[in-house]
C-alpha cells in the first residue's frame, strides 16, 4: 500500500510539474523584440488559464496571449473590451520561432493603458 501510496504521489507531482512548465515557459517568446501593434479584435476567447485573441497583422492572422481573465478583470480589461471589432493597441513580444503568436504585455483601448503583467 505504501509503494502504491509513493507511485502515485510520485506521478502526480511529475504530472503537476509538466503542466507549471507548460502554463508558465515564456521563453519562447522574444523579450528583444517589441512589437507594436494597432488592429481590430478578430476573434477572442476570454478564458482561463489565458485570455486569448486573434488580429490581422502584416497579411497573417495572429495569436495573441493575455493575462489571466482574473488579472484583466482586476486592472480593468473585462471581455467588453475586446469584443471582435474593436480597434485596439497591442504591446508585446513575438515567438522567437516566427510562429504568428505574439506575448501581450500591455493593450491599449479606449484612451487607456492597461498593463498585463
Amino acid at each position: 500500500m505504501r509503494k502504491l501510496a509513493l507511485l502515485v504521489a510520485f506521478f502526480a507531482l511529475v504530472l503537476g510539474a509538466t503542466a507549471a512548465f507548460a502554463h508558465h515557459g515564456w521563453s519562447a517568446y522574444d523579450a528583444d523584440q517589441t512589437l507594436t501593434i494597432e488592429a481590430p479584435v478578430k476573434t477572442l476567447s476570454y478564458r482561463n488559464p489565458h485570455a486569448h485573441i486573434t488580429i490581422d497583422y502584416q497579411g497573417r492572422e495572429w495569436h495573441v496571449v493575455l493575462a489571466p481573465i482574473s488579472r484583466m478583470a482586476a486592472r480593468g480589461l473585462p471581455d467588453a473590451d475586446l469584443m471582435p471589432g474593436k480597434r485596439i493597441t497591442l504591446v508585446g513580444y513575438p515567438r522567437k520561432d516566427g510562429t504568428a503568436e505574439i506575448r501581450a504585455e500591455r493593450v491599449m483601448v479606449d484612451g487607456r493603458t492597461v498593463e498585463l503583467r
